[in-house]
């Protein structure tokens, strides 16, 4: 497609993402019903309500949630008994590997797959020492790892497997959520993720007495009025994020399916641009939705990924270079042996091409086909 005039700019920023905003009437009615009851915290009926459905939305056995998901992959990397090192990527939001950090562990990075762009199963068995407690890898843009080899390498070593599926909301493998799969399973509910409740998160488990840990860790330790059995901090979600929660919930589906309709416009318009490459993920695997990616060959296409980024902000489009810098390259992390460059090819090139675009609902088909023109008119003339 051949764009002869230079498109017009959109007349406000344009972002990645823009959250779900509830009918302000919806919020309200669940906020009057906290302030009847007078509970704000500590788990009170808002919070009880929607753990239940989320447990049953997620597919989780067992589902604790918390004030941010920062905070639940730390209490799990506690309650899982973690320690010495784990094996992570460096393909990530640098939480993931902070939370090992704040827990004195040593994040030691396994490099990626160059399709799925998730941690690389074969790549981490020659990575355990006798350090090595757990795996935590991460399900990038709602792409599941390969759960079943990395189970496979963990049964191998006797290793624990934490997940971080903050992009993962939804997310199926073979039909199955994976909620289903590890050890434990962290979910963001951060304003910027498909279902969120401002800031918050969650846990999912297998086994309820890990739940129950879990539960203890996240509210100081405190078993009951008389006895404190571990030390444990404050990661309670509170009445107004669950209530804020519960109503975005019932929109989640609404917006999935709009973001399914400017996946398909993105996928037509922008496939067949030399150099480009859009990220869709294989049959067995149910997309989140929560992010729009492109790859961007500078070896091929006219422009390379960090101009297309600079040009799109001339149209007020602002996408993201996400994953951009590696967490390896981060300096508190640079001089782990494991994060050498040399240990990393796959990760470093990718970083240098994903490109992630406006994907929300009320960007709507036009403006799908608005920002593609602008890719193409960039294209054109570079």
């Amino acid at each position: 497609m051949v764009i002869s005039a230079s498109p017009a700019p959109f007349a406000e920023p344009v972002f990645v993402t823009r959250p779900i905003v509830p009918p302000m009437e919806e919020f309200v009615r669940e906020l009057e019903s906290v302030w009847r009851s007078g509970w704000f915290a500590n788990g009170g009926a808002q919070h009880r309500t929607l753990e239940d459905a989320l447990r049953n939305t997620l597919g989780a056995r067992h589902l604790s949630l918390f004030n941010n998901g920062t905070i639940a992959l730390t209490v799990a990397c506690r309650a899982l008994r973690l320690s010495g090192e784990v094996i992570t990527t460096p393909f990530t939001f640098p939480a993931t590997p902070h939370v090992l950090s704040w827990n004195n562990i040593t994040p030691v990075f396994a490099d990626i797959d160059p399709v799925t762009m998730t941690i690389d199963p074969t790549r981490i068995g020659e990575l355990v020492t006798e350090r090595t407690t757990g795996i935590l890898g991460v399900h990038v843009y709602g792409m599941a790892c390969d759960v079943d080899g990395i189970q496979k390498i963990a049964e191998e070593y006797g290793l624990r497997v934490l997940y971080d599926g903050a992009h993962s909301f939804g997310t199926e493998v073979d039909g199955r959520p994976v909620a289903q799969f590890g050890d434990a399973t962290m979910f963001s509910f951060h304003a910027t993720k498909l279902f969120h409740s401002a800031e918050g998160g969650a846990l999912a488990v297998l086994d309820p007495l890990l739940k129950n840990r879990i539960d203890l860790l996240k509210n100081f330790g405190i078993k009951n009025e008389n006895e404190v059995v571990m030390p444990g901090i404050n990661g309670k979600m509170n009445e107004i994020q669950a209530a804020l929660g519960l109503v975005v919930l019932r929109h989640v589906d609404a917006e999935r399916e709009a973001r399914g309709r400017l996946a398909k416009v993105y996928d037509e318009r922008l496939g067949s641009l030399e150099g480009v490459s859009v990220f869709s993920l294989p049959g067995h695997v149910r997309s989140s939705m929560q992010y729009y990616v492109i790859r961007v060959d500078e070896k091929v296409a006219p422009v390379g990924r960090d101009r297309l980024y600079e040009k799109l902000r001339e149209f007020n489009v602002f996408s993201r270079r996400y994953f951009h810098p590696l967490c390896s390259s981060l300096n508190c992390y640079r001089s782990h042996p494991s994060a050498s460059p040399q240990n990393l090819p796959v990760a470093n090139r990718i970083a240098g091409e994903v490109l992630a675009l406006p994907f929300f609902g009320a960007l709507g088909v036009e403006g799908a086909n608005r920002v593609s023109d602008m890719i193409h008119h960039i294209f054109q003339n570079s």
